[in-house]
């Protein structure tokens, strides 16, 4: 017998950073994202930044918010049609980008924000 889900998307993924307001900035005028609504839960301040029309946003959780560590966010993959050319937003703003290089799931770039999270910027290969 299988239960039905009534689940749609992920709301929100934590991203650990020292400085949100920092953080925010970083996403909003080095990524391109939209800086949402923020969640004020004392003693933790919860800032959200997401790429335009994006159903999953990022939460910017700061120092003592979930035991999280900033800079350890790894894996984070950035859908986009064109890593070639969503790579020189950060690569102008100074942002040091690795690639993107052919693999065997599409085109990724790598970058590190200020905090030492490394998302990635990845075209994915049709068919995935």
């Amino acid at each position: 017998m299988s239960i039905p889900s009534h689940r749609t998307h992920a709301s929100f993924a934590a991203l650990p950073v020292a400085d949100q307001d920092r953080a925010q900035r970083f996403c909003t005028e080095v990524l391109g994202f939209e800086g949402t609504a923020g969640l004020e839960t004392p003693p933790c301040r919860r800032l959200r930044a997401a790429p335009r029309g994006a159903q999953t946003a990022f939460t910017l959780s700061g120092p003592g918010t979930g035991g999280f560590r900033p800079g350890s966010a790894r894996g984070i993959m950035l859908a986009t049609a064109d890593a070639d050319a969503d790579r020189a937003r950060p690569a102008a703003a100074g942002v040091q980008v690795d690639g993107p290089d052919d693999h065997p799931r599409g085109r990724p770039a790598a970058f590190r924000d200020p905090d030492g999270n490394g998302p990635m910027l990845l075209t994915e290969k049709e068919g995935l």
